[in-house]
Parts: C-alpha cells; structure tokens; sequence
C-alpha cells in the first residue's frame, strides 16, 4: 500500500500493525493521489516521459492515461469509463485501475495499477484514492474467468502506442 503526497491516513482502514501482520508493506510515495494498493493481480505500469516531448499539460496527460487503460480494457471485453472529477478508469461505480504519477522538471514518474485478479480483501483494508463511495473491481471478476496477464500486457502496449502515437520496442510480453 503506497500514500501519495496528498494522501490522508484515515483511508487506511486498518493500522499499519495489523498491515504487517497480514504481510502488507506499506510506504510514503512522492507521487499524487492518496492511497493505493500494488500487489499480485494486478498490472502496474510506470511510464517515465519526458512531457516536453509529449505536450506539458497535465490534465491531458492524465486523460491520455486513463484512455490507455479504456482502450486496453475495451480489446479484453470491459467497458470502462472516465468519472468526473476523480482520476482514474470505472467500470459502472466500480474502480478498476488507479493512477498516481509524480513530474519533475516535466519527466514523469510513476503511474497506474490495473486491476486483472488482485486479491480484493487486501484493497478492501483502504479506500482506494480516498474515495469512500469507490469498490474497487477487476478484470476477472467482470469477466467471471481468468485472463491471460500476457493478453492483458499486450493490449496496453497496444493502446499505449495508439494514444501515446509511439511504436514501443523490447518491452517484454512476460509470462503469466
């Protein structure tokens, strides 16, 4: 579980003892947003840009990330959708992937965390990103099947390329 710089400690329902104990690290991190949980099921990617290369307007940035992961998700059968005025990817009131990044002289750090197969209870110890009204979802729960962590790595270099207008090269496809 990692805090943002402008996280609150009371979206962490549990104290950091009982974390421990269940054998969840948890970690101050320099990005924005609040708290958000990194664990196994789920696909995190951390994109470092040089934004003088790619625009220097946040927002659009943030939106050309969540696009990335709706345009990923739509090739594996999920509809996902942009909610006003929070940061991330929904599908119907659930959250389904967070995205925190941290910019530096206009590089950026950090990113997003989507969601395939986590293990919910270890999400449902937080209220991902401080929204209190947010359940957080996945892939294989809207789809009610495994998928593939490779199927899921290749549609978001896929829509990465599409939104981004790059032609990505030896990122590696992994195994499952």
């Amino acid at each position: 579980i990692t805090l943002g710089r402008s996280g609150n400690m009371e979206n962490i329902l549990v104290p950091e003892s009982e974390l421990a104990d269940r054998g969840i690290q948890f970690f101050h991190a320099n990005r924005g947003g609040d708290v958000t949980y990194h664990g196994p099921g789920q696909i995190v990617g951390y994109t470092i840009m040089d934004l003088t290369q790619h625009g220097t307007d946040l927002r659009k940035h943030l939106w050309k990330l969540e696009e990335v992961l709706i345009r990923a998700l739509e090739g594996l059968g999920v509809g996902g959708r942009r909610r006003e005025g929070v940061t991330g990817v929904w599908v119907g009131e659930n959250k389904i992937a967070s995205i925190g990044i941290h910019v530096k002289r206009w590089v950026t750090m950090h990113g997003f965390a989507l969601n395939v197969s986590p293990d919910m209870e270890h999400i449902s110890l937080i209220y991902p990103c401080g929204i209190k009204d947010a359940p957080m979802t996945s892939v294989e729960k809207i789809l009610g099947r495994p998928v593939s962590r490779a199927h899921v790595r290749r549609e978001l270099k896929k829509a990465f390329g599409q939104v981004f207008g790059l032609r990505l090269e030896g990122m590696p496809e992994g195994s499952d």
